[in-house]
């Protein structure tokens, strides 16, 4: 996936079972935003900044939908930890993440394995990608600001 491209259409089924479709969120910018693995630290801090910053996306436009490989079970243990407002679809087939292209091997303490890179896709109201964020630029206790621009 690249800027000037389009987000897939179907991009899946949330912690509670609702399906998530471009087509449906046509007229709001999207914050896809794809993390490694719920209640890890990283994607703790990361979730609860938006978190903290959702109602500032909703007064501009946009939709925040985060997504990793985890099922629905774990989502919804996450999002009731955390409180968190937004959906979290369920890639356990690892189908978005392959087609936008953050599936892929990783190297930690000497170890490799196959994983998700963190990154996140800014789209606008057609869901254009306007905006890459890749997983070494993320500041997950900062990334609200990273993604408004401030």
């Amino acid at each position: 996936m690249e800027v000037g491209q389009k987000l897939p259409e179907f991009l899946g089924v949330d912690q509670d079972g609702k399906e998530w479709r471009m087509s449906d969120l046509k007229g709001k910018k999207v914050v896809l935003y794809v993390y490694p693995k719920d209640s890890t630290p990283g994607c703790t801090n990361e979730a609860c900044n938006l978190r903290d910053n959702y109602e500032r996306f909703l007064s501009l436009g946009y939709v925040v939908i985060g997504v990793s490989i985890q099922d629905s079970k774990s989502h919804k243990k996450f999002i009731e930890k955390y409180n968190l407002p937004f959906p979290l679809l369920c890639d356990t087939e690892k189908k978005l993440v392959q087609q936008l292209g953050v599936w892929g091997e990783k190297k930690m303490a000497g170890r490799v394995y196959m994983g998700v890179y963190r990154t996140t896709f800014i789209a606008d109201e057609a869901g254009v990608v306007t905006e890459i964020f890749g997983s070494k630029q993320i500041k997950v206790k900062e990334h609200a600001a990273q993604i408004l621009g401030e």
